[in-house]
């Protein structure tokens, strides 16, 4: 059974990201998160349906052409 909370690290990985970048998306709400006392866990589903929105939201602008 595949694991459906990540941690930090397993996010990190998962993602491509670093723990530093993930820790200020946090603060600044740009990334979803589970709380959980001082722990944080991320939801492998929101995190890929978050990842698919990013991704909309660019190729809205791969249209967009400069002035």
């Amino acid at each position: 059974m595949e694991k459906r909370l990540l941690n930090i690290t397993e996010l990190s990985e998962y993602i491509g990201l670093t723990k530093g970048t993930i820790y200020v998306w946090v603060c600044h709400r740009k990334i979803p998160v589970v709380k959980m006392g001082r722990l944080l866990k991320f939801d492998k589903i929101a995190i890929d349906k978050w990842i698919e929105t990013k991704k909309r939201d660019e190729d809205d602008f791969s249209d967009f052409e400069m002035p």
